[in-house]
């Protein structure tokens, strides 16, 4: 394991380009399973989560090209295995969409228990009512075992939730399966609008991306394709964050202004000095203002990932804000290391912080408990007066491309250790 050593205080400057986005990529490499012919995928950002899930498809007989670079192509087995890798299962949530090709394409799958974020909060319920509806069925075997022996079937439901990952297995397992498919109250994310372009590219008839309701029209086969990944928004919003709560400079390019909207319309009332230039977001020093309050909410409203940074933003904003994150308690309760930064932050309880600003924060010894919380405490290390070390820093290269260098680019004071 390694650790980042920051020494804090110094306001970052430079231009930062942001790649793919993670959440578009993952899924995206999944559905390559569903041919045997190539499909090439542009912008991949080189992270640590989809290291892993290359690893899954290479492990159920998929050849992959261009592994560390921006471009892959992948090619699909003509038998793929159907018990992918536990230990690698393990570390990534996005393995979960395993089972919708696999079960597609072999009838059946048996997977370990996904990993990733705080994986003993987060079941997989809506996936299995997914799975369900289109004809699988649970069996013995495996903590998530599952066979249809006869073929998926397209069905009409509505998703008890509408999450991210459920609606790209849902998309997943229906887009090859036997008739129509209705599915409403889905997920409208622009990283599941990409999933749709992809499978559509690849022979699939898909309706109603980008809304609440999706109609799968189910095709016997689907062949290679090529796509182009959108940038990284909620990367892009990290960096905007990092300039912010450093008093930096910084020219954020690569994702849309569209998918960038609902983080620069908080900084704007924040009163954080932004400009949106197409695919630029430009983040000037200047005075931070307490909002109020900050709620998270499913797309288009303000996105869980983005809190953990926003709390850290707080601390150096001047005024009160209630932090509200309904999606996932634990995220909070790891922002609860800034209370030893000389942060004015209280816990109310699981979902909800209250912070007062601005309060200069000291360095100190960090624990990167997830993905985004972990970057939000280097920006907070970086914030901060004296040494901070933080890690480790593999939870938070799981997401970010390149940390240590391009931090040291933009002028930080940082090293690996």
């Amino acid at each position: 394991m390694s650790v980042l050593r920051i020494e804090g205080g110094r306001p970052l400057e430079g231009i930062v380009t942001v790649e793919g986005n993670k959440n578009a990529a993952l899924p995206l490499i999944v559905a390559s399973l569903l041919t045997t012919e190539p499909v090439t995928l542009h912008n991949v950002p080189r992270i640590g989560d989809v290291e892993v899930l290359l690893d899954l498809l290479e492990g159920l007989g998929s050849t992959v090209e261009g592994r560390g670079t921006g471009t892959l192509v992948l090619r699909g087995p003509e038998r793929p295995g159907t018990e992918p890798d536990p230990r690698l299962v393990g570390r990534v949530r996005a393995s979960v969409l395993l089972l919708g090709p696999l079960l597609a394409r072999r009838g059946r799958v048996q997977l370990a228990p996904p990993g990733g974020d705080f994986p003993s909060r987060r079941t997989i319920a809506t996936h299995e009512q997914a799975l369900a509806a289109l004809g699988a069925r649970r069996v013995g075997g495996g903590a998530h075992a599952f066979e249809a022996p006869d073929g998926l079937v397209g069905a009409s439901f509505y998703m008890d939730e509408a999450s991210v990952t459920a609606t790209e297995l849902a998309l997943l397992a229906a887009a090859t399966a036997t008739g129509t498919s209705d599915i409403r109250h889905v997920a409208t994310e622009p990283h599941v609008v990409e999933l749709c372009q992809l499978l559509i590219a690849m022979g699939a008839q898909i309706e109603g991306a980008g809304t609440s309701r999706l109609r799968i029209h189910g095709v016997s086969r689907l062949h290679g394709a090529v796509h182009t990944l959108r940038g990284d928004y909620i990367e892009a919003g990290t960096w905007a964050v990092v300039g912010a709560v450093t008093r930096g400079s910084l020219d954020v390019r690569g994702a849309e202004a569209e998918d960038m909207e609902p983080i620069v319309s908080v900084l704007r009332r924040m009163q954080v000095p932004c400009t949106v230039d197409g695919g630029r977001v430009q983040v000037r020093p200047g005075r931070c203002v307490g909002m109020g309050r900050l709620v998270t909410g499913l797309w288009p409203a303000f996105p869980s990932d983005m809190v953990s940074l926003f709390t850290v933003l707080a601390t150096q904003a001047e005024g009160r804000t209630l932090i509200h994150d309904w999606m996932y308690e634990l995220r909070l309760f790891a922002l609860e290391q800034l209370s030893g930064m000389r942060a004015d932050i209280f816990l109310c309880d699981s979902h909800r912080m209250v912070v007062t600003g601005p309060t200069p924060l000291r360095g100190r010894q960090l624990d990167t408990r997830d993905l985004r919380s972990g970057m939000a405490l280097i920006a907070a290390g970086l914030a901060a007066e004296g040494e901070s070390v933080v890690g480790p820093l593999e939870t938070v290269e799981r997401g970010y491309a390149q940390v240590v260098e391009r931090l040291a680019a933009l002028g930080a004071q940082v090293a690996r250790e």
